[in-house]
This record gives structure tokens, C-alpha cells and sequence, in this order.
């Protein structure tokens, strides 16, 4: 082996690849050792089908925690369970090295395709997956994807003017908005779409009651806590997520105050632990689990060669009105 890697210009670990059939060589790569290894008289396998095409279905996801995954887990496996394929969950750790991080996983395992949940490559990642022709369908990314990538999504804007309506009618006028981490569009979104009714009746918009929490529990309780410092305090928080608004509870609990008679809270998502609460949230309900079925989808029809409508699809939210907001 050390002989063939000298004479093809490799690492000794490529020609192993190549001897084991695997399928993460380029083609020049595996050719050149080929040859060398014909030429010494070896057999050279067949690298064979890559796992996409043979019933599995590659799930991109930063995490577990939480009920999010398991309810994009739910809808990916919903699809599938209807063509006898399955799911396999890649978690794309933070700060990975290249060497092993999810896109280096994919390529080693032969994938051709991949759903990205909350999921967006970094540049040298989409060039990666690029050269490796891995298929991507993405469910609501940070940001948007090169190469007219299909993307899944809700209607964020319109759940963010959903979410400020129905505060102003129940007669709050100084509400305070909780975004997640500032560049994620969808973040932003949500946030415009709140802000838009404000200037749409003609009120004020007090840069100091849009704050971030970055999706976490505590950040949401950090800025939350602030807020209530203000001269002014907000009678009223909507915060882009449901996680985000258990941190809204945290802090109003912190306090003393009860919810929703001296704060009111809605959130977004509607996810099972918006409803554990006491009271209920009230939430804007993106359909999650629907989105990850229509990513799957989506997936499958290009598998199959079939032609998409639009790269760019978003499902409807609407308000679910629970106990944790009332009249002022």
C-alpha cells in the first residue's frame, strides 16, 4: 500500500479507501490509483450505490434538545413511512473541525442528499457539498442558500403582524418584541412583521423594547428581566419562539408577577411545551412537523427527476389564542 501511494502521489489512507470500495475518493483520485493497483495485480472494488439512493433519508440538524427536533423528526418520518425508507439524524456540532465535521460525514457515507433543518453551510461547507454533487432541500436556513437551493419555510412576517394584532386588541400599547439571534432572517422577520402594525395605526416604536435572546430560555429571561427595569416596563412580550417565552415566564415569576394579569406573554412555534405551561401560551402556530413533511417531499421529487414549482415554499401560520394573554 505504501508503494502504490508513492506511485499514485497519495496518502496511504486513500488507497485503503479505494481498496475498500469507499466512495469518498474523487474520481481522477481513484483512477489513478486504480491503475497502480491493476498494474500490482489487485482487484479493485466496486464502490457500489451511494446510501441515499438505497432507502435513507439524511437529516441535518444543529441539536436534539428540545421538542423542535423530535416534532421535524415526526414529520420527516411521517413522509418517508409511506415509501418503506428511513431517517438518519446528523448533528452538526458547533466548531467542528473539517476533517469530521456533518458535511465530511455525508460525503464519506456516500450521500447524495441531504434535508438541512436550521441548518446553513458555511461557504467552504456549500463548496464542499458542491463538488461532492450532494442535493440539499433546506427547512427555514439562517440565511439564504446558493444554487437556487429548495427551501421550506413559514410565513414569519405575517406570524409577527398575527402576534402584535391581537395584543393591540386586547388594548396593549407598550409591548416589548424578543427576537432570537439578530442576523437569522427568519428572526428578522418576525420582528418586521410586528413592528409593521405599530406603524401601520400610527404608534410609537420604541427601539428599547426590541431586544434578542439569541433562542435561549436564559437569554429571553436575561432581556425580559431588563425590560421590566424600564421606566416604562411592557405590559405585554411576544418572543419569536416558545423556548425564548419560558424565559419570559422565568423572569415574570423572578419578580412576583403573575401572568398573564400583570404581564401577558404569546410566543411562537406552538410547540408541546407552550402548552405544559401554566397558563397555556399563546402562540403563533408555525406548522413544523408539515414543513419538515413537505421538505421530505420535496426531497423525494428530486430524487426522481420531477421538477419543482418554486424553489421557495411557505406554509401559513395563524394565531392560537391559551391563557397566558388577557385584556388590559
Amino acid at each position: 500500500m505504501t508503494q502504490i501511494a508513492r506511485a499514485a502521489g497519495v496518502p496511504v489512507p486513500v488507497v485503503s479507501k479505494v481498496l475498500n470500495g469507499r466512495s469518498d475518493v474523487s474520481p481522477p483520485v481513484r483512477e489513478a490509483i486504480t491503475a497502480r493497483l491493476r498494474e500490482a495485480g489487485y482487484t479493485v472494488a466496486d464502490p457500489g450505490p451511494a446510501p441515499a439512493s438505497s432507502g435513507l433519508v439524511d437529516l441535518v440538524v444543529p441539536g436534539v434538545e428540545g421538542t423542535w427536533a423530535n416534532v421535524v423528526l415526526t414529520g420527516v418520518q411521517d413522509t418517508l413511512s409511506r415509501t418503506g425508507q428511513d431517517v438518519v439524524v446528523v448533528v452538526a456540532r458547533q466548531d467542528e473541525p473539517e476533517r469530521h465535521d456533518w458535511v465530511q460525514r455525508l460525503v464519506q457515507r456516500g450521500s447524495k442528499d441531504a434535508i438541512l433543518a436550521l441548518v446553513t453551510p458555511a461557504p467552504a461547507q456549500d463548496r464542499r457539498l458542491a463538488a461532492a454533487g450532494i442535493q440539499l432541500v433546506a427547512l427555514d436556513p439562517h440565511q439564504p442558500l446558493s444554487n437556487g437551493t429548495p427551501t421550506i419555510g413559514a410565513t414569519n412576517w405575517t406570524g409577527g403582524r398575527q402576534a402584535a394584532e391581537h395584543l393591540l386588541a386586547l388594548g396593549h400599547t407598550r409591548i416589548a418584541v424578543i427576537g432570537g439571534v439578530p442576523h437569522h432572517r427568519y428572526s428578522q422577520a418576525r420582528i418586521d412583521g410586528f413592528r409593521s402594525v405599530f406603524a401601520a395605526y400610527g404608534l410609537p416604536d420604541d427601539p428599547d423594547l426590541v431586544r434578542h435572546g439569541n433562542w435561549t430560555r436564559e437569554g429571553a429571561a436575561r432581556e425580559t428581566a431588563a425590560l421590566l427595569d424600564l421606566p416604562q416596563p411592557p405590559t405585554a412580550v411576544f418572543a419569536c419562539s416558545d423556548h425564548m417565552a419560558l424565559g419570559v415566564f422565568d423572569a415574570a415569576a423572578e419578580r412576583g408577577l403573575r401572568i398573564p394579569h400583570d404581564l401577558s406573554v404569546t410566543g411562537f412555534d406552538d410547540l408541546p411545551e407552550g402548552r405544559w405551561l401554566s397558563p397555556a401560551l399563546t402562540t403563533v402556530r408555525q406548522p413544523v412537523r408539515e414543513m419538515a413533511g413537505l421538505a421530505t417531499d420535496t426531497l423525494l421529487r428530486l430524487r426522481a427527476g420531477e421538477p419543482l414549482q418554486s424553489a421557495r415554499v411557505e406554509l401559513e401560520t395563524r394565531l392560537i389564542e391559551r391563557g397566558s394573554t388577557m385584556r388590559r
